[in-house]
């Protein structure tokens, strides 16, 4: 019991050590201000992009908008590089994401207690940060398309590209129908002849295979 005592008494003062490098992180990632280099353009345009299909979908809840928000970038992307190492700051990046109300108890998990005072205001961090990037000027299709070329001319020998069309071929192999309808269902793929290109692709691939 004495150990276990110690080991928590440690674990609770933590937190004083490492909180300005955790408050450093936070205003870094939920910022378009203070962050040391510029927004990249393809948050700006991927958030657009789910709030207009929110619009598209008559879906006006703000939580849900702010759940896809969460799920496409930080839970996604920098929870998963933080979770690795820091599983502390992993959890609390999920708590500071969530819209539910931050609920403790005594049965709680000691990843939970460590930030829990802190969560409030880093989850005014996060609904700032979406409310800010909602503000900035739109980008435009010809803007993102240009950022885009740029970024893969920068970085043409940092990444495997076949690697990557590999992981692409998966997700639509295994969503195959519900991609294909959705492309069906839409004005701009429709003219495109999208879903039609799809299934050719994944057929030519299944032949491969």
């Amino acid at each position: 019991m004495g150990l276990e005592r110690e080991t928590r008494q440690e674990c609770c003062s933590a937190p004083g050590t490492l909180q300005k490098f955790v408050d450093d992180l936070f205003e870094t990632l939920f910022s378009t201000v203070h962050r040391g280099s510029a927004l990249p353009l393809a948050i700006k345009y991927m958030f657009d992009f789910l709030d207009e299909q929110a619009d598209k979908h008559g879906i006006h809840d703000t939580d849900v908008r702010h759940t896809w928000k969460s799920n496409c970038l930080p839970l996604r992307f920098w929870s998963s590089i933080t979770d690795a190492c820091l599983s502390v700051v992993a959890q609390t990046f999920m708590d500071s994401c969530s819209t539910s109300e931050h609920r403790l108890g005594k049965d709680s998990p000691s990843n939970k207690l460590l930030y829990a005072k802190d969560i409030p205001n880093y989850k005014s961090w996060v609904e700032r940060y979406y409310a800010d990037i909602n503000r900035l000027p739109a980008i435009s299709d010809q803007d993102m398309n240009a950022y885009l070329a740029e970024q893969a001319r920068l970085h043409s020998t940092e990444f495997n590209m076949l690697s990557a069309l590999n992981e692409i071929y998966s997700y639509v192999s295994k969503y195959s129908e519900e991609i294909t309808a959705a492309l069906e269902q839409d004005e701009q793929a429709k003219k495109q002849r999208l879903a039609y290109k799809v299934e050719q692709l994944i057929g030519a691939m299944s032949l491969e295979s």
